[in-house]
């Protein structure tokens, strides 16, 4: 064995020495963690303590500068070791937030989305029970104990779903879960003159937790007594962003109707042209690899959800409309050679975005490195 590789070897076994200690401390600090959520659970403190989060990365930070290491590395491993934290704290159950709460009635729990929330309703220690399509006719002494029936079935039925809840106690809060809100909301209040709340949770079923997911919640009626299900939210480690229907219903024309449209579009386009994928892949780089991956995980899921989502309000048609127009109106500066023009409606849009521009930069290169790293 030469010189060289005897050194070599002698250093690859310090690193290896090295990288043992740091898994040893990692289990270390899950092991606390883990006592951090039972501690929190008793006293239902939410998971998420944000100005906590932002005080350590910054002690950190500092810390790692002033030992030459890059803080941006620090940050970076601590928010990965902190989001492993966040499963060892929610596998600690919750805290009950209501216990005169009677019973929770999820309607569609046994559905993805829905049954996230019968789990988490369950780890906090509430009765729930789920009314499926086949349980409705034997039903009624369920919704009559009932304290909160949440709506959770596909777009295309929650209407009328919605319109067969009009036994229900007068205390007991509606709610409804799906991504449009102003004609769930008018329907739930005509049928309930009780508690009535439209949430829509902003992530799919395949969370692990809510840590740091958001609920869109649109205020109906007799808002204090359904005050106590938001915290429960904030309990499990939701953030609860309030918003009128109406403005709920046309922020998601732009962040769910077009954005779902134009990735199926896209999608389709590279079907139709015959494009090789495998050949698409391997010449990307990091960024259009990410945009590959989003168009991808969309054909991967439940075409009729987002059919549902795009075909729901008919409203949004004459938006898709005014997209596909602007579209064409800069395919036809591209075809003209107008460079100037494309210049023009670019420096705009760079204005309208103002300083998020900058800051959507910023977080992209987070980003892509990340999708660099497990590029196979």
């Amino acid at each position: 064995m030469s010189d060289f590789e005897t050194k070599l070897g002698a250093l690859r076994d310090q690193i290896d020495d090295l990288d043992q200690q740091l898994v040893d401390l990692l289990v270390k600090r899950r092991q606390v963690t883990t006592k951090v959520g039972e501690l929190k659970s008793e006293v239902g403190m939410p998971i998420y303590a944000p100005d906590r989060e932002a005080a350590l990365f910054a002690k950190r930070r500092a810390q790692a500068s002033e030992k030459g290491l890059s803080p941006d590395l620090i940050e970076d491993l601590l928010r990965r070791v902190m989001r492993d934290s966040y499963v060892s704290q929610d596998e600690s159950g919750y805290r009950c937030v209501n216990p005169e709460c009677q019973e929770v009635v999820v309607i569609g729990g046994h559905g993805q989305l829905g049954g996230v929330f019968v789990d988490l309703f369950q780890r906090s220690g509430y009765q729930v029970s789920i009314i499926g399509q086949d349980d409705w006719q034997s039903s009624e002494d369920v919704f009559a104990r009932a304290s909160v029936v949440i709506v959770a079935v596909p777009i295309r039925l929650t209407l009328s779903v919605i319109q067969q809840l009009t036994d229900l106690p007068d205390d007991c809060i509606l709610a409804d879960v799906t991504s449009i809100k102003t004609s769930p909301l008018y329907e739930m209040m005509k049928v309930h003159t009780g508690p009535v709340i439209g949430l829509h949770p902003m992530f799919g079923p395949d969370v692990t937790g809510l840590v740091k997911q958001t609920i869109i919640a649109c205020h109906g009626r007799r808002e204090q007594e359904y005050q106590w299900l938001l915290e429960q939210f904030n309990v499990w480690g939701a953030e609860i962003y309030p918003v009128g229907a109406d403005n709920h219903d046309q922020a998601m024309a732009m962040v769910q109707v077009m954005r779902h449209f134009s990735t199926i579009a896209y999608g389709y386009h590279l079907m139709a042209e015959g494009a090789n994928i495998d050949e698409l892949i391997a010449m990307s780089s990091p960024i259009y690899r990410l945009e590959l991956i989003m168009v991808g995980r969309l054909f991967a899921q439940d075409p009729v959800l987002y059919s549902d989502i795009i075909f729901a309000n008919r409203d949004n048609i004459d938006m898709m409309k005014r997209f596909a127009n602007r579209f064409l109106a800069l395919l036809e500066d591209v075809e003209r050679g107008d460079k100037q023009a494309f210049v023009s409606m670019f420096n705009q849009v760079s204005d309208w975005f103002g300083d998020y521009a900058d800051t959507f930069l910023q977080e992209s290169k987070l980003m892509l490195q990340k999708a660099n790293e497990i590029k196979k």
